[in-house]
């Protein structure tokens, strides 16, 4: 298969580098040559430490490098049977480019958005051959990130859906077909993880360290919220939890959080810029969590039962199938549970009550418990 990837970034390359390995050619397109050289020179890097590693021998490294072009030009995508855009999340620069590609593929050519939180239907509508659109969505880093979200829009073909879904895994890829609505499954049901705890923390009952040390010991999750939102980036977290809030008609479930704003307005982007919810910068000490067991059981509990009801509304909303959701969750964001295993684990009534506990509490529609959970808890049935 031939393979067209826009936009030679982290992302883009690192989904040029799992088409390669997999045994296609890979045109690797950037206007920016420096852009170019830079991806050329990261994957050399990519596969030296591989091999260093025993995972790979030089041959197959040259292999894997000898299957990606290089290329400057749009028009060099004319060949390829599948192209997936990996660049700037901007809904009108993405239809530019697609409208503009259309011109220049074959009529088979599948079209695909790697976007994490913008509408396919919205992307599609900007080509003539509206079916062959589909979001295809990798997690970074691409090469290492098991689960892609296929994302159908309404006017994508069944065939396009199908030769997708059969592409990405013979990729060696775990796929998760999800419905076009905003942030898919992952983007959506991890909002409460940062937006949660950073509502703990803006009501003073905790500060940053205490929230994530909860989160990891009590919950078994690699990173805590703060430590994640510093890697990936304040401004990066910010926009996607703005634009899925934004594309939720408000919902106040989704409300980015002025401390988040603030920060990523100061400069502070987590490890990239040297500082945010943490300093990285030589010498400085992360400061110690408090050790009050209850306070942390209280954040882990709090935390994880707005992560269950937010998967369960996402299946109460027909966005995934429970397998999906609990699938995208552990294979996408490495959350040590799914998330609706894990509120069959703490009792369907135990979610319920503690979701009308914190709306007792607050009276916002923040904490509106799932219409799913409590039919689930009536009936007495569990997910799985």
């Amino acid at each position: 298969m031939n393979v067209g990837v826009i936009g030679s970034g982290t992302m883009g390359s690192g989904i040029a580098q799992v088409a390669a390995t997999a045994g296609c050619m890979v045109s690797l397109f950037d206007t920016n040559q420096s852009a170019l050289d830079k991806a050329k020179a990261n994957l050399e890097k990519v596969l030296s430490r591989l091999i260093e590693k025993g995972r790979i021998d030089e041959a197959e490294k040259n292999r894997i490098q000898s299957n990606i072009s290089y290329v400057k030009q749009l028009q060099d995508l004319s060949e390829v049977n599948l192209v997936i855009e990996a660049i700037v999340e901007d809904l009108s620069i993405k239809q530019a480019v697609f409208s503009e590609l259309e011109t220049m593929v074959s009529e088979s050519c599948i079209i695909a958005s790697n976007t994490s939180s913008l509408s396919i239907a919205s992307i599609a509508a900007s080509l003539k051959k509206p079916e062959r659109c589909i979001g295809i969505h990798f997690f970074n880093p691409a090469p290492l990130m098991k689960l892609v979200e296929v994302i159908p829009a309404v006017q994508t073909s069944e065939k396009t859906l199908e030769s997708c879904v059969n592409t990405i895994k013979d990729w060696g890829k775990i796929v998760a077909i999800a419905k076009d609505t905003p942030g898919f499954i992952v983007n959506r049901v991890a909002r409460p993880f940062y937006g949660e705890s950073l509502r703990i923390y803006e009501e003073g009952l905790a500060d940053f360290a205490t929230i994530d040390d909860s989160l990891k010991t009590l919950g078994g999750f690699r990173m805590g919220p703060f430590e994640l939102m510093d890697f990936i980036g304040n401004d990066v977290n910010y926009t996607v939890t703005e634009t899925v809030f934004e594309a939720f008609y408000y919902d106040p479930r989704y409300k980015p959080s002025f401390t988040q704003k603030r920060l990523s307005e100061a400069g502070y982007l987590g490890r990239k810029s040297g500082k945010g919810y943490y300093d990285y910068n030589e010498g400085s000490q992360r400061p110690k969590p408090d050790e009050n067991e209850e306070l942390s059981r209280l954040i882990f509990e709090r935390v994880l039962v707005m992560l269950i009801n937010e998967a369960a509304d996402a299946l109460f909303l027909n966005i995934a199938s429970p397998e999906d959701i609990d699938l995208a969750m552990t294979k996408g964001v490495n959350y040590p549970k799914g998330l609706l295993a894990w509120a069959d684990e703490m009792g369907i009534n135990w979610c319920v009550e503690r979701m009308d506990a914190l709306y007792d509490e607050y009276h916002e529609d923040r904490y509106r418990c799932s219409p799913l959970l409590r039919k689930m808890n009536r009936d007495q049935k569990t997910f799985f």
